[in-house]
């Protein structure tokens, strides 16, 4: 009985660890996109700006960033945010959608 009780002890402590570490990873990733999308939202300011509005989204979302760089109007950063004793660093990248390749089909 006292075994059975132990194991279940054990069970029950990895499952709220991997729900722990699912929450910390979920967190970090809503903040790494909100940051991305605010980075690209400002890229055509500079990229000093829009890294200082994405650090400033990630900080409201309780995260920070850990790298930020714009490329014309793609942002890409790296947030990471604690979550107990987990912090797991996400990448996220945003901008305008890719432009049409090749001829446009014909009007009929």
């Amino acid at each position: 009985m006292a075994l059975t009780a132990a194991t279940m002890c054990a069970v029950f402590a990895a499952v709220l660890c991997l729900g722990q570490a699912v929450a910390a990873r979920h967190r970090a990733g809503g903040a790494a996109d909100l940051a991305a999308l605010a980075a690209a939202d400002r890229a055509l300011w500079g990229a000093t700006d829009a890294c200082a509005k994405a650090a400033e989204v990630a900080a409201a979302q309780g995260a920070r960033m850990v790298r930020c760089s714009v490329a014309g109007e793609i942002a890409d950063v790296r947030v990471r945010a604690r979550f107990g004793p987990y912090a797991p660093s996400v990448r996220a990248r945003a901008g305008p959608p890719p432009g049409p390749t090749g001829r446009p089909a014909a009007v009929p």
